[in-house]
C-alpha cells in the first residue's frame, strides 16, 4: 500500500532586522531570531535579550531575558522573564525597551511586570 501523505514546509515570512543598541553587543542570530543582544547591568551582571518568532507554536513573537555566564554562555533554561508580542514590530520595540531597562538597572521591575 502506497502512502500518499505529503510533507508541507511552511516558509518563514518575516524579515530579520539589524538592530543597534548603544552599549549592547549583538550576538549571532539563531534560526528563528529577530534580534539577540548581550546587555550589561550597572552591577556588572550580563544578560542576553533575545527576540524570536514562536508563531509556529502559537506563542506569537517572544522576547526573553536570560542570564549570561563568562561573557559567552547563555543560560537559556534559567529564563528571567518572557514577553509575548503579536507582531515583529512590537517585539522589536519591546526588545529595545528591555535592553535599555537592564542597562538602567531596572531588571527587578521587569520581572514584576512579566
Amino acid at each position: 500500500m502506497k502512502n500518499n501523505t505529503k510533507n508541507t514546509v511552511v516558509p518563514l515570512t518575516y524579515q530579520i532586522r539589524s538592530l543597534e543598541i548603544a552599549h549592547a553587543s549583538p550576538i549571532r542570530l539563531q534560526t528563528l531570531d529577530l534580534a539577540r543582544h548581550a546587555v550589561t547591568a550597572p552591577d556588572g551582571k550580563c544578560y542576553v535579550v533575545a527576540t524570536f518568532d514562536d508563531t509556529q507554536m502559537g506563542n506569537g513573537y517572544v522576547t526573553g531575558i536570560y542570564p549570561q555566564q563568562n561573557g559567552y554562555l547563555t543560560l537559556i533554561r534559567l529564563t528571567i522573564c518572557e514577553f509575548k508580542s503579536a507582531s515583529p514590530e512590537e517585539a522589536i520595540n519591546r526588545h529595545l525597551t528591555l535592553a535599555q531597562a537592564i542597562q538602567q538597572g531596572k531588571l527587578a521591575e521587569l520581572k514584576k511586570s512579566a
